[in-house]
């Protein structure tokens, strides 16, 4: 098969636009891909061309590699949500036009150890709730939510609110408790998602994910929530907008 290039636009950017098209056209999500030297040979380029163009996917988010396994295709879509610019994950899935659905994977009621009554602000001992989610969007699984909050102020939460009558726990928080959200602090990092979390997620073992911490107050600056999530990176990006106080 003979392939042209153009001379005047860098190789592994041509290289990059046909694997492009390629996996949007000829694969699925987790489809693994040719390997490096396949690519070499099908589109008559040298390795270290192979290797820049899927560097650049891989930063674009349209693949991803597993060490040892080889090189597979990520679940990009097109219209992914962004962190930060919504607190609800119920009324962010909306703004996109996606149908967001909350599975309750686990409901329990404990003692608070040390680590979560510093987070909470609370005495060691004090009970708390954990709402274990499985938060979805057009049926696929996007995060796993791990939230932590104080008894005191939400002893009669039933789990019923939030998965069978599709209620955000924000909107539960203020119309039925009085506690509206006022500030959250987040914490973002990169990081590899569990392998038990891989499972829910539907995602490949070993698969790099998104972990937010978030610290929610009220309107008297006190802790109604801690929250650990687990994220597939394909769902989600991260933007950030800087002003310039100068100007």
């Amino acid at each position: 098969m003979s392939i042209k290039y153009d001379k005047k636009q860098p190789l592994y950017e041509q290289l990059m636009d046909k694997l492009k098209t390629k996996i949007k056209g000829d694969y699925k999500p987790n489809d693994k891909l040719p390997s490096e030297r396949e690519i070499m040979r099908n589109y008559a380029v040298s390795r270290n061309t192979v290797r820049q163009a899927l560097n650049e996917l891989e930063i674009l988010g349209f693949i991803f590699r597993q060490h040892g396994k080889g090189t597979f295709v990520a679940n990009a879509i097109s219209n992914p949500a962004t962190l930060g610019n919504e607190h609800s994950f119920t009324k962010q899935m909306k703004a996109l036009g996606r149908k967001p659905e909350t599975k309750i994977m686990e409901y329990s009621v404990r003692q608070a150890n040390q680590y979560f009554a510093e987070r909470l602000h609370i005495a060691e001992g004090d009970r708390i709730i954990k709402l274990k989610r499985l938060r979805s969007a057009d049926g696929v699984p996007v995060m796993i939510d791990r939230t932590y909050l104080p008894y005191e102020k939400f002893a009669g939460l039933s789990p019923d609110e939030l998965e069978v009558k599709h209620r955000s726990l924000y909107g539960v928080f203020a119309e039925d408790y009085g506690e509206v959200f006022h500030i959250a602090d987040e914490a973002l990092s990169a990081g590899r998602i569990s392998d038990k979390d891989a499972s829910v997620l539907k995602v490949p073992l070993g698969t790099p994910g998104l972990m937010l911490k978030r610290t929610t107050y009220n309107q008297k600056n006190e802790i109604i929530e801690f929250t650990l999530s687990s994220t597939r990176s394909d769902q989600y990006v991260y933007n950030i907008r800087y002003k310039n106080a100068n100007i």
